[in-house]
């Protein structure tokens, strides 16, 4: 069983017991958080394809920890003119692992 949902404007599919980094959210490490923007729910053949939602579907998933992604470097520079700028930028994470995909 797989499901697809929306967290911090990206779609993620997701399984049960998967872990992986989402858009930093606002909750406690050990927390519990509910997804309830899910847009396609799969279970061997039986597929549900939401307009643009799955009504009653819901992915539970538990908060493991918070922390910023590797650096991202931004270099500009005009030729001739002496400019020259270099920025650095880490984006917010936080890594979550589902527990269970509910129909609903």
């Amino acid at each position: 069983m797989y499901a697809i949902i929306e967290s911090g404007g990206l779609q993620f599919r997701v399984e049960p017991g998967m872990k992986l980094n989402v858009p930093r959210l606002d909750a406690e490490e050990g927390g519990e958080i509910t997804f309830g923007k899910v847009m396609l729910l799969a279970d061997g053949g039986d597929v549900l394809v939401g307009t643009p939602l799955v009504e009653g579907a819901s992915v539970r998933a538990v908060v493991l920890q918070h922390g910023k992604g590797d650096k991202v470097l931004v270099y500009k520079r005009k030729r001739r003119k002496g400019y020259e700028r270099t920025k650095g930028h880490r984006q917010p994470y936080t890594r979550i692992e589902i527990k269970s995909i509910e129909k609903g």
